[in-house]
């Protein structure tokens, strides 16, 4: 049986519904090699007892700006857990775009973390629910994509343009599959 951590960090909420999913996930039916256990807690709640009582952790954040929030925990914490099995879970409101993800991937997990696998999540829009720092950037952003030509937009440009005034949550456990397939693994 492996006993892992899913720590995460949820701005709007769908972060932590992926890691009360997750948790889930751990108590379903499993063969006794592949039996994992899981506690989740929110970053901010973490300490180093948290650390050394498990055998993989996973961070878990929503993507703003480019970054994966959060993820400077794992940067500075990866010394001491570098012999632990490593995951990155992230959330953004965008469909998967494999460019884009790419790209994530790249600016967030350099050098001796380059070799970290990170995971996708789709998780939900309420412009109802942001701040109003978000709303006026997504109201900025979604006025300089509108101006594009619709031939040259970008998969997360349509998504952006689409979501105009609603609610939308795209939480799906689907997404949690390949990381639990790897956690398993």
């Amino acid at each position: 049986m492996k006993k892992g951590l899913f720590l995460y960090k949820s701005k709007y909420g769908a972060t932590k519904r992926y890691a009360e999913m997750f948790k889930e996930l751990c108590g379903e039916e499993a063969s006794l090699e592949e039996k994992v256990t899981c506690d989740i807690l929110e970053l901010k709640d973490m300490n180093e007892a948290d650390f050394n009582a498990c055998d993989w952790i996973v961070f878990a954040g929503g993507i703003y700006a480019g970054g994966v929030a959060g993820l400077h925990i794992l940067k500075k914490k990866y010394p001491g857990i570098k012999d632990k099995k490593l995951a990155v879970f992230c959330v953004g409101a965008s469909p998967y775009d494999e460019n884009a993800f790419t790209q994530l991937k790249q600016r967030s997990l350099q050098g001796e973390l380059a070799h970290i696998p990170v995971y996708y999540g789709r998780g939900a829009w309420d412009e109802s629910r942001m701040t109003w720092k978000d709303r006026t950037l997504c109201g900025m952003l979604k006025k300089a994509v509108a101006k594009k030509d619709a031939a040259s937009l970008e998969p997360w440009m349509k998504a952006l343009l689409s979501v105009e005034g609603q609610k939308c949550d795209w939480t799906d456990q689907k997404y949690l599959e390949p990381l639990m397939e790897y956690i398993r693994g």
